[in-house]
């Protein structure tokens, strides 16, 4: 056929730009060696890697704020690139429209800014002083969006964001013409808009072509293909050790050439699997024992000052948490979930309304804002307080040097200030901290930020084996869907909702409830329209007026047989004394709980039919 190409063939875009064989050296190691990576218009692609793979590294280099000791940067005429960083840094003191604006080219076009602030919840005349990190994070985001650019890089684009606004990027940057390169330990984000892969591992670059939902078997089977060829390589290497310490003075010139290949063999296997990434540890023996409710909250109700007057947090809260539920808690930023966890744990009382903790409770909170890691002190400082060199985990004595090391903490950073450590190892070390102490109630307020997928999973796989009680507030919608078997949400002015399920259960009803919504208003319009015929239905009938009546005294007299029963299931010594007897209690409990979800689903009906009647 020749080496000429036909007429009508169809030339691929060129890139918006290239990296050519790039080498990150660090002195004692190379992070990146040969990278080849190629970027074109419409490529949404998800950068994945263990926490220190290089992913950041990568981001840099392909913006030119980093320069590599090998290869080289390529990007075509007027190609624009901004880059969110994980932590961004705003400098000096101005609006935040100012701010944000600093990246257009026409100053006049101030209010594109504006509009893409009030989109993310600011105010575009705050000043820049004083953001917390969260609101630091959202106005470096509007600065890397406003001047739309042909080449977006974002950097954990959703830590400290809320769903909504998470919902509101992924929409966003879904519509956005250009590229976009994605670091995201929030697959379901992932998931929603990749549509290629890049992913680092061992210093070695592969990318891929595919929807986000490929990448586990895609890369699983990489590492089995490397686990049997470095499997293979390291019998070659044992083979030819062997032979040479049977002597080679017989033939020692030509056996020379052997040994070099042996020495290159191991040089070989240390670039390719001797650096291979430690893998993180977690431990946690069962629950410590208590009782089988956790805590009650009754009418408790919260609520936070402000300019514009008193806003409800909470109103009137009733929950009842027994041993073994797994609940996700869910909602805006700044709705109160913190505020309601905090009251929970007794560590704020509430305005009205009280907080009864049950029988031995043994609370372990991941606190987002890390307030108990003391920031002066070390790694070792804070797992051990007291001094000393170990700590107790599972009821197993550890040394702190080695709790340390199963959390990723390399020996040097042990003894380091805690303020200099990075924000997943901060989020490691309270992890670290909690699971070394007695707990059977587990309280994690954003567990996932700053973690990597693989530290993740390996989260989601020991609360998922926890025996005790948890509780999540996160906004990470596939961690919550893996974890949790209820939610809280919240659902503005204070009110409260509990749904059964994960995320995409609350989200699946949340949206069926809104179409009935919507067409029961549609049916309502449309009979106001007509006149009524036949007798009238607007009101109660006998029954359900003697529902409403009675159901309340019959939940009420259920639930206190159901607690009643539940206290006598915490003697120890019940099973042992007549074991018969125990589970014959175990099953009326089980037997009224199903009567109880029953009358509380027929009281609701009713209740929402007398709603419907009044409004």
């Amino acid at each position: 056929m020749g080496n000429h190409p036909k007429a009508d063939t169809i030339m691929a875009p060129p890139p918006l730009m290239t990296l050519s064989d790039i080498g990150v050296n660090l002195g004692d190691r190379w992070l990146l060696r040969g990278v080849d990576l190629s970027i074109h218009n419409g490529d949404r692609l998800a950068l994945v890697g263990r926490n220190g793979a290089g992913k950041s590294t990568l981001m840099k280099l392909i913006t030119g704020t980093a320069e590599a000791d090998e290869g080289s940067r390529w990007v075509a005429p007027q190609t624009e690139i901004a880059y969110l960083p994980q932590v961004p840094v705003i400098k000096g003191v101005q609006s935040l429209a100012s701010y944000v604006a600093e990246g257009l080219e026409d100053s006049h076009e101030i209010f594109r800014a504006e509009a893409l602030l009030q989109k993310m919840g600011m105010d575009p005349a705050r000043m820049t002083e004083g953001l917390s990190g969260g609101e630091a994070r959202r106005a470096s985001l509007a600065r890397a969006l406003v001047t739309n650019p042909d080449v977006l890089l974002l950097d954990e684009p959703t830590n400290h964001l809320d769903l909504p606004t998470i919902e509101w990027l992924e929409g966003l940057l879904r519509e956005r013409q250009g590229a976009l390169v994605l670091i995201s330990h929030d697959r379901a984000f992932l998931r929603a808009l990749g549509n290629g892969m890049i992913w680092i591992n061992q210093g070695t670059l592969r990318t891929r072509t595919a929807p986000f939902d490929q990448f586990e078997d895609w890369s699983d089977g990489i590492e089995q293909e490397e686990s049997v060829r470095l499997a293979k390589l390291d019998k070659r290497i044992a083979e030819e050790t062997r032979w040479s310490r049977q002597g080679i003075s017989a033939r020692r010139k030509r056996n020379q050439g052997r040994l070099r290949e042996l020495a290159n063999l191991r040089i070989q296997r240390a670039r390719e699997g001797g650096l291979a990434a430690r893998s993180m540890s977690i431990t946690t023996g069962p629950a410590e024992g208590g009782g089988q409710v956790v805590l009650e909250a009754k009418d408790v109700s919260i609520a936070v000052e402000t300019k514009a007057g008193t806003r409800p947090l909470v109103s009137h809260f009733h929950a009842r948490i027994r041993r073994g539920d797994r609940i996700g808690v869910l909602g805006p930023n700044g709705a109160g979930k913190s505020s309601l966890v905090r009251v929970l744990l007794g560590e704020t009382k509430p305005d009205q309304g009280h907080v009864k903790t049950g029988f031995g409770l043994l609370p372990a909170y991941f606190d987002q804002s890390r307030a108990a890691l003391d920031q002066t002190g070390s790694p070792w400082s804070v797992l051990c307080p007291d001094g000393g060199d170990s700590v107790e985990v599972a009821g197993k004595t550890k040394h702190v040097t080695s709790y340390l090391r199963d959390f990723l903490f390399d020996d040097h950073k042990m003894t380091q200030k805690v303020s200099t450590l990075s924000g997943g190892e901060q989020n490691r070390l309270l992890l670290a901290k909690i699971f070394a102490q007695p707990h059977n109630f587990l309280v994690l307020d954003e567990p996932t930020n700053d973690l990597d997928m693989e530290t993740i999973d390996l989260l989601q796989e020991v609360v998922g084996d926890y025996d005790g009680t948890i509780m999540i507030v996160s906004h990470d919608r596939d961690f919550l869907d893996r974890t949790v078997t209820s939610v809280l949400a919240f659902e503005g002015d204070g009110k409260i909702t509990p749904h059964a399920g994960g995320y995409n259960d609350y989200l699946a009803r949340k949206t069926g409830a809104e179409s009935k919504d919507k067409a029961a208003a549609k049916k309502k319009k449309q009979a106001q329209k007509e006149k009524p015929k036949g007798p009238r239905t607007d009101r109660l009938s006998y029954k359900d007026v003697h529902a409403l009546e009675t159901l309340p005294k019959e939940i009420d007299a259920l639930e206190a047989a159901i607690a009643k029963n539940e206290l006598r299931l915490t003697d120890m010594d019940f099973f042992a004394k007549d074991p018969a007897a125990y589970q014959g209690v175990a099953d009326k409990i089980a037997q009224d709980k199903q009567t109880l979800a029953d009358k509380e689903e027929a009281w609701l009906e009713v209740e929402m039919k007398k709603e419907a009647l009044d409004g």
